[in-house]
């Protein structure tokens, strides 16, 4: 009996730690944006999309070959003859087995699977967009995760300072050596820093909701990020990144923009094809059988040969109308693709000058919440010692965490411009 129970709670434990270890995820940042590469729904749905143009194409395709086709049929007359004179003719049941192959086609098939290709090859690149998208989105909410929690930490740090000042002054009133309003303000000061932490608890949590929908897991499976913000994020690569050149073709939203304009150039061929002739050609077996006891008069030929070209001769000006416009759908693409063009130059300079500010920024800000910091310990010390007022201990912790909330911000801001360079330069973000 205490082996069985012994067997039962190993087996609990078991697999208690089986259902908890696949609902927890221990992830590096290129795990993460791989395993949302692999799991993101969005990212399904795109690569669907391609299977689809794919069918697409070869349903284009396949009307250009051969057709063929199969027909029974039954006939019965209920006894009925044909007078033919003195001759009576009996109309016997009769059945009919016909197969038939055709082909028909035309340059307007011929442009629709051109056509039908490019749509192919869009789908392909709007999959590798969502891709790049994905990645970014994965990448931003890790180091806002990161960024966040530091805050929740330094936040914290903060809080355990002035808890400490706030003994030390509420046991000075006790003595009579300190005002009740000096520690009534420090209590203010943490109480707004609890809030403070609180609130910015609540904001990482939203954060692994995010990444949890992004990585597609369940909304209660519990995600741990392995690499620190220091591991991550690296000035050279940025700096490196500023000076990598930019080409328009590496571009997803440019080679959308392009191969939509080559879909333009071939709408006109399309158009224009209206003009053109149809071909189309057969054959056709036809075996009949009379079910009667006596043969009836047969005068289908059992084989048939047969072909047709078909030219339009006048159309009221639909088919010109149709090619004029097409010409001037083509017109505007390659104005548009043109200023693309210029847009995406302009784009690349000034994202390279949002990474150098960013840059700057960060560094300035990653100083200052240095300096802050040490003005709260100066003060601090001081206040501990009767050299400094309760109001400069809260004014320079208040400080400090506005300091410490610029610096996040700062950190987020050389992110998020990096992660805009990157994906107009197409580099590898992983």
């Amino acid at each position: 009996m205490k082996y069985l129970k012994l067997l039962l709670l190993s087996s609990l434990i078991f697999w208690t730690t089986l259902i908890f270890s696949q609902n927890s995820y221990t992830l590096s940042l290129q795990q993460a944006q791989d395993f949302a590469l692999e799991h993101n729904r969005s990212l399904k749905n795109a690569s669907l999309e391609v299977q689809k143009a794919n069918a697409k194409r070869w349903q284009v395709l396949a009307t250009m070959f051969p057709q063929a086709n199969m027909r029974l049929d039954y006939s019965n007359f209920l006894g009925y003859e044909l007078k033919f004179g003195p001759i009576p003719i009996p109309m016997n049941p009769q059945g009919n087995l016909t197969a038939q192959v055709g082909l028909g086609i035309s340059g307007a098939q011929v442009v629709g699977t051109q056509i039908s290709k490019i749509a192919e090859h869009m789908a392909e690149v709007n999959l590798q967009k969502t891709e790049q998208q994905i990645a970014q989105n994965v990448k931003s909410i890790y180091f806002s995760i990161l960024a966040m929690e530091q805050t929740v930490s330094l936040l914290g740090l903060n809080l355990e300072n002035i808890r400490k000042l706030l003994v030390f002054t509420e046991n000075s009133v006790r003595v009579g050596v300190a005002e009740q309003t000096a520690a009534d303000q420090l209590q203010v000061q943490v109480s707004v820093v609890e809030t403070g932490i609180n609130s910015a608890k609540r904001a990482v949590e939203m954060l692994y909701n995010s990444l949890r929908l992004f990585l597609g897991v369940d909304g209660a499976a519990e995600i741990h990020l392995s690499e620190t913000l220091d591991e991550l994020l690296s000035v050279d690569s940025a700096l490196q990144l500023v000076g990598q050149d930019f080409i328009l073709d590496n571009n997803f939203d440019y080679q959308l923009l392009k191969q939509s304009t080559m879909l333009a150039k071939k709408q006109i061929a399309l158009s224009a094809w209206s003009y053109g002739p149809t071909i189309s050609g057969f054959y056709q077996y036809t075996k009949k059988t009379y079910f009667g006891k006596d043969e009836g008069f047969n005068m289908t030929p059992p084989n048939l040969i047969g072909a047709q070209i078909s030219f339009p001769i006048f159309s009221s000006g639909v088919n010109y109308t149709k090619v004029s416009e097409a010409k001037i759908n083509h017109e505007i693409q390659l104005n548009a693709l043109a200023d693309t063009e210029d847009a995406l130059k302009i784009q690349h300079s000034q994202l390279r000058y949002d990474l150098i500010s960013a840059l700057e920024s960060y560094d300035i800000q990653k100083k200052n919440i240095e300096v802050n910091q040490r003005i709260l310990d100066n003060i601090s010390r001081k206040y501990e010692q009767g050299m400094a007022s309760s109001l400069e201990v809260t004014t320079t912790g208040t400080n400090l965490i506005a300091a410490q909330n610029s610096y996040v911000q700062a950190l987020m801001g050389v992110v998020n411009a990096q992660i805009a360079l990157e994906k107009l330069l197409n580099t590898d973000i992983k």
